[in-house]
């Protein structure tokens, strides 16, 4: 009996709180806006920095985070007696320079580049594709996954063998669903055993590639010794010593080919993994400043949820007198005034942030593929920190004007009606 007394009070007081709200629509439905606005553009802002988030880690997807890139370009400064505008030239004896005085290299390959598509012919079929020279290590800095057969070695290298290892792409252009492994292809007409096939996550442009030991391409191609770029993997290394490595690196390759010291655009160094966490920082603070604008967006809105319980605690003084005369104690006052401040934004506030997961959903699902942005979405953590916001929200707004409403004096308020 005392359960349902209890039950049939509390929709006696939600019907009485939503009948105070319909006298007073268009005031409670703008304050009710701006809050939904708040936690609407909380919702898509956290969401669109979770997709440039993601479309960062989608461009590193493809190459080693912790990796050093070396570029060999023309001298920009005149030093040792030469001239600038000299072509500076990697050759192996750099490759073993940086393996043997470089601490921490974990992966090392020199890259040898056939600049632009060659053709490839298996048989009666024939297509061009990109042709690189390579190291055992080069797998490992380009996240190569072997799906059949192996990845070139060190023999293939030290005999200068007519090996290659095609990408994903290649075998189905050239091979259907024949196995390619121990099949001979004809690169530019002469032929190489396929030893491997493998896939990569970079897109079709990488599993287009055929890869050739980089001895035997500079055998084949008459640059004897010839690299055209360097790249190694570092281990267990934070940002500053990587920057210390690839320094390092930088510094004895210019040492070696009579380059001035403070000619980086000689020798180019691009350190992966200073890019990656300069990126993720920006992301930090583009975190922190979306909570921020969504916060202070969310306290405009309480800030007027609180100015409408003001005013409707002033307007019902009288009826809030005559509660306490007949009995009302201060404590219900609070919650039946907190109640409706917390219904107001509660509802407002909900209705933003599914809108404003709606919006992210539908962009997600609609937009096409573009650089740095990708699969923007609102997790769970995020709805449930939202949720509690608009909660405490709705505590703060409604707190005031519930202290003010429970100190209404039952007999200025009956002499004032």
């Amino acid at each position: 009996m005392l359960s349902r007394l209890s039950a049939l009070l509390r929709l006696e007081s939600l019907d009485e709180i939503l009948t105070t709200i319909r006298r007073n629509r268009l005031r409670t439905l703008l304050t009710g806006l701006s809050v939904a606005w708040g936690m609407f553009m909380l919702a898509v802002l956290l969401g669109a920095g979770r997709g440039l988030e993601h479309g960062v880690e989608w461009e590193f997807r493809d190459d080693a985070v912790n990796s050093i890139w070396l570029f060999a370009q023309k001298t920009s400064k005149p030093y040792a007696g030469r001239a600038r505008g000299r072509d500076v030239k990697f050759m192996n004896d750099d490759f073993d320079a940086l393996k043997r005085e470089v601490p921490g290299v974990e992966h090392l390959t020199g890259r040898f580049h056939l600049w632009g598509e060659f053709a490839v012919t298996y048989k009666d079929k024939s297509s061009a594709f990109d042709i690189r020279g390579a190291h055992p290590g080069h797998r490992y800095i380009e996240k190569t996954v072997m799906t059949r057969g192996r990845f070139l070695n060190d023999r293939d290298l030290g005999e200068r063998r007519k090996v290659a290892v095609i990408g994903e792409r290649v075998k189905e252009i050239l091979f259907g669903s024949e196995d390619a492994v121990g099949k001979f292809i004809k690169i530019r007409g002469l032929s190489y055993l396929v030893v491997g096939v493998f896939e990569d996550v970079g897109g079709e442009g990488e599993v287009r590639k055929v890869y050739v030991p980089v001895t035997t391409a500079q055998l084949v191609y008459n640059q004897p010794g010839r690299l055209h770029n360097l790249m190694f993997t570092i281990g267990n290394a934070d940002v500053e010593r990587s920057r210390e490595l690839g320094e390092m690196a930088r510094l004895l390759l210019a040492e070696r080919h009579d380059v001035a010291p403070d000619d980086k655009r000689a020798i180019r160094a691009q350190n992966n993994l200073e890019r990656f966490e300069m990126l993720t920082s920006v992301f930090d603070w583009l975190g922190a400043f979306v909570w921020f604008v969504g916060a202070g967006t969310l306290l405009a809105g309480m800030v007027g949820v609180g100015n409408i319980m003001l005013i409707s605690v002033t307007e019902r003084t009288r009826e809030i007198g005559i509660r306490k005369a007949l009995g009302a104690t201060p404590g219900s006052i609070v919650r039946m005034v907190l109640f409706e401040a917390l219904l107001i934004t509660g509802v407002s506030g909900y209705a933003g942030l599914v809108a404003g997961v709606g919006v992210i959903e539908l962009v997600a699902k609609s937009l096409p593929e573009v650089p740095f942005f990708r699969n923007p979405e609102v997790d769970l953590r995020v709805m449930l920190i939202a949720t509690a916001m608009i909660v405490l929200a709705g505590l703060l707004a409604g707190w005031v004007p519930a202290r003010r409403a429970a100190s209404v004096n039952p007999i200025e308020a009956l002499r004032d009606g």
